[in-house]
């Protein structure tokens, strides 16, 4: 079975947390970064991968 992890994307811009998602770290070792939509800036930003509790 694969060892996925739960993972938090936060804003880069304000910092709030918009986003929950998955990754398989033995497939993605490297933190994620992606860009998408965030409500509180109202625009596309980076956002990067923190700890999910």
């Amino acid at each position: 079975m694969a060892d996925k992890k739960n993972v938090r994307l936060e804003c880069t811009v304000c910092k709030s947390i918009n986003y929950l998602t998955r990754r398989n770290p033995k497939t993605v070792p490297d933190k994620l970064s992606l860009n998408k939509y965030c409500k509180k800036c109202q625009k596309i930003t980076l956002h990067r991968e923190t700890k999910a509790k």
